[in-house]
């Protein structure tokens, strides 16, 4: 007897092929063809679509996922899998040391969660520890750069030298035999952004190896974005690893209408042969840090020399002229404009009145000299560098000519923590179901899907999943193609999504009825030394 059985469904399979009309069963998990026998349940799909559950390219749930494990920010959009370790700063592999200071320079994105059982050190124990837990949608995990270099090499802004490098190596592929993906960098983040092109071009050449992909945060989406994208292909080429650029934009002033510069320019390595793919979110802000807009030097050492200069006068001073006359590289050699920064959570509950208000408006009350730059980093004082932000520096034509690109999928991006969080962590799935493939007509409904689901599948190596076929994995979203909707907001982010009432992993409801389940049939995928993921 099947367990499900949905009847009378619009499925959409994930392959960008036109939509058809039928029945689909799951027994045991998987995904079969109907054959007549009762099932233990159906469900009526009449007017909805059947989809393979959405996969999240860019998700920063690497603690959430524990923490709260129902996970509602993700699975209400019908996200079934996601992808850890973004940006090349998260929690394994660690030591001691280097786990005590990754948890303060990530408390701004992650949190830092009082009374948390820190029980792990490897790549392996990280996914092991998902295992134990529990999850609501899977998981993937990339082997962040900026992690193995502050384990290896520290804060410090220089080249690894030849000894650690080969430590970093070592640690790479051990993290990619334990069932890494590929390699996250941050390369506007310390210690990521203290590596020169040599380093990456040596550790993706251990990821190419091992059958991974290269995900960069690359050293500028502002002043050097193409400059910066060049370098990363350059690096896929002679490495032979295959590249995916993740949160794809083109941001601030001096990128408006200049998407077709950076779509050129993938165009040409496409030509070459390149394994390339990308992912971007649908919306104009992006989010971040607010240390991250630091210039690097300021952050060199960790977060204890980087408090003990923002109390230094000649230190703010000397950073204070780098934001706003010369441009940070931190802030992507864009002189800062404090009425974009927008204060999004606090560390410290003290400080709760800040949120929802800019830097410069921040400036403005304080009533004291300095202007933007002196709130800023009064801020990142009492915040204890803790502080999340928006940045206001997108371009609507930009992000509607990126997300058009063929070799396009879909990422949040989304910071889940923070008391007004960017709303993509909630709403980035059914903003592109409902805004821009039934509203604007952007991107088809069969297209949209194919990029949420068999062509990210198709990057991660998933073995049989991200497609509806006999067979595959019953990972299965349901959604009302008349209604879907993101209801996340700026002033309301923790929303779920509308017309989203099913969501299966592994055949089980996540989501039932439009009702959370609280069940957790997902787990940690693993790439295989055979190249799939599992």
């Amino acid at each position: 007897m099947p367990d499900l059985l949905v009847r009378g469904a619009w499925i959409v399979d994930g392959t960008g092929a036109e939509r058809r009309r039928g029945d689909l069963a799951v027994t045991g998990g998987v995904i079969t063809e109907p054959d007549g026998t009762p099932a233990a349940r159906t469900v009526d799909a009449d007017g909805l679509v059947l989809a393979p559950g959405f996969i999240d390219m860019h998700a920063h749930s690497d603690l959430a996922v524990l923490t709260e494990p129902e996970h509602l920010a993700k699975v209400s959009q019908g996200v079934t899998c996601e992808v850890l370790g973004q940006d090349g700063l998260s929690y394994a592999p660690v030591d001691g040391p280097t786990l005590e200071r990754m948890r303060r320079q990530l408390a701004g994105w992650n949190g830092d969660p009082e009374g948390f059982a820190w029980d792990w050190r490897t790549v392996g124990e990280y996914l092991d520890r998902l295992d134990r837990s529990g999850l609501a949608a899977h998981a993937c995990y990339l082997v962040p750069h900026g992690t193995l270099r502050a384990l290896v090499v520290g804060w410090e802004d220089r080249p690894a030298t030849a000894d650690e490098l080969a430590r970093m190596r070592r640690l790479l592929a051990r993290g990619l035999s334990e069932g890494a993906v590929g390699l996250s960098s941050g390369l506007t983040y310390t210690p990521g952004m203290y590596a020169p092109t040599a380093e990456l071009l040596d550790l993706c050449r251990v990821v190419a190896a091992h059958g991974g992909y290269h995900c960069p945060h690359t050293r500028s989406y502002g002043v050097g974005a193409l400059d910066a994208y060049a370098e990363m292909i350059e690096v896929s080429r002679r490495s032979g690893c295959p590249l995916h650029l993740t949160h794809a934009t083109m941001n601030f002033g001096v990128n408006r209408g200049r998407a077709a510069e950076f779509l050129a320019l993938l165009d040409a390595a496409l030509a070459d042969g390149l394994d390339l793919t990308l992912d971007s979110y649908p919306y104009l802000p992006g989010s971040t840090a607010l240390a991250a807009l630091l210039p690097s030097w300021a952050t060199e050492g960790g977060p204890d020399r980087t408090l003990e200069r923002l109390r230094d006068p000649a230190a703010r001073e000397r950073i204070r002229v780098t934001m706003e006359e010369h441009g940070s590289d931190g802030c992507h050699g864009v002189v800062a404009d404090w009425s974009t920064v927008q204060v999004s959570g606090v560390r410290d509950p003290r400080l709760a009145d800040r949120v929802g208000r800019t830097v410069a408006e921040l400036a403005a009350d304080g009533g004291r000299g300095g202007g933007g730059t002196a709130a800023f980093l009064d801020l990142l004082l009492a915040d204890g560098l803790g502080t999340t932000v928006l940045q206001h520096v997108g371009h609507e034509p930009n992000v509607r000519a990126i997300m058009r690109h063929p070799a396009h999928t879909v990422g949040s991006d989304g910071l889940l923590t923070g008391a007004r969080p960017h709303p993509r962590a909630w709403g980035t799935f059914p903003r592109y179901l409902g805004h821009y493939s039934r509203e604007t007509g952007v991107l088809g409904l069969e297209e949209t899907v194919a990029r949420m689901t068999g062509r990210p599948a198709r990057r991660l190596g998933l073995h049989r999943r991200g497609l509806i076929r006999p067979g595959y994995a019953a990972d299965l979203v349901l959604f009302d193609p008349r209604t879907v909707r993101d209801t996340a907001t700026f002033d309301r982010p923790r929303s779920p999504a509308a017309g989203i009432p099913y969501v299966f992993v592994g055949g089980t409801a996540v989501i039932d009825d439009s009702r959370p389940t609280g069940a957790r049939p997902g787990r940690a995928l693993r790439r295989r030394t055979t190249g799939e993921t599992r």
